[in-house]
């Protein structure tokens, strides 16, 4: 087993430990336990595990114990969920499929999957909390993930990302959006891994480095596989993004071109990991092994 598939099994036997049982959450009282299998539901269904691991790799890439960080990796994994589960509602792109599986509001119901995402967030922070470092640090790198996740990040590229619907495409527009909905938690994830480890100002800055130019080549890998992978490989419909009019690297570049660009991207991400000198060969694996995934297996 690689040492990303060790991580990946850590987080997973973490983020079923984050939530009550079924016999604890029916002691919450009427709903509970329809509230918890709810959020259950999104948070342990087949993934990537991007972030955390994101967070876990950047931590042992500066001499870092990641077992130390797996609560509040999953905490971040848990504000990604949430955001999933608003993002599938009608309200916002309207999908049945998340992850091959129905989407949470398909399953429970929208007032139950809002109170669900509802309920992932607010949790998160709790997790994060878990003491792990010295408070005060702590405290300050939670702050960090969860403005990632607002209105100066996640969410704020969300709001981009409706409003630009149906309008011609536009290359700083469309950078913007990403940056936000999709880079800000990526870079804070990454950034979260090296604090909660101690890393160095230059360690720091060189995975901040790879963090923005891996997340807009994430981004641009995910527009070009939800152009042309099938539900299979995908877990979600064909063309989604076309068919709601998103403004999309294919819809500007096709796809062709957004490949080029999403290699580049790439390139230039490793690059900047050069000065941790070895130390961040499962970084580096990740970051190949997810870009690539989402073209189905091509090359990027």
């Amino acid at each position: 087993m690689t040492r990303l598939a060790e991580l990946f099994e850590a987080v997973g036997r973490t983020l079923a430990e984050t939530l009550p049982d079924t016999e604890s959450a029916a002691a919450l009282g009427f709903g509970g336990e329809r509230l918890v299998s709810s959020m259950r539901y999104s948070l342990e269904t087949p993934g990537k595990r991007l972030r955390p691991l994101l967070l876990l790799a950047s931590a042992e890439a500066v001499g870092g114990d990641p077992e130390k960080f797996l609560r509040f990796a999953a905490g971040v994994e848990m504000v990604h969920a949430y955001s999933l589960i608003h993002d599938d509602l009608p309200a916002m792109d309207d999908d049945e499929l998340r992850r091959g599986l129905a989407t949470n509001h398909i399953v429970y119901g929208d007032g139950m999957a809002i109170l669900a995402g509802d309920g992932l967030l607010t949790e998160a922070v709790v997790v994060m909390l878990d003491p792990a470092v010295e408070p005060a640090l702590q405290m300050e790198i939670t702050r960090d993930v969860v403005r990632a996740a607002g209105h100066q990040g996640m969410v704020g590229g969300q709001a981009a990302d409706l409003l630009a619907e149906g309008e011609p495409p536009e290359q700083s527009l469309l950078r913007s959006i990403h940056r936000r909905k999709t880079g800000a938690l990526i870079c804070a994830s990454v950034d979260a891994g090296a604090r909660l480890a101690g890393a160095s100002a230059n360690d720091r800055e060189a995975l901040a480095r790879f963090s923005r130019c891996y997340g807009i080549a994430f981004q641009i890998a995910d527009d070009v596989k939800d152009e042309v992978a099938p539900p299979e490989v995908t877990g979600k419909n064909i063309g989604g993004d076309r068919e709601a009019g998103k403004m999309t690297y294919p819809a500007l570049f096709g796809v062709d071109g957004s490949r080029a660009r999403c290699a580049a991207e790439l390139d230039a991400s490793l690059a900047a990991l050069a000065p941790l000198q070895g130390r961040a060969d499962t970084l580096i694996e990740l970051a190949r092994d997810s870009v690539a995934a989402a073209f189905d297996g091509e090359e990027c």
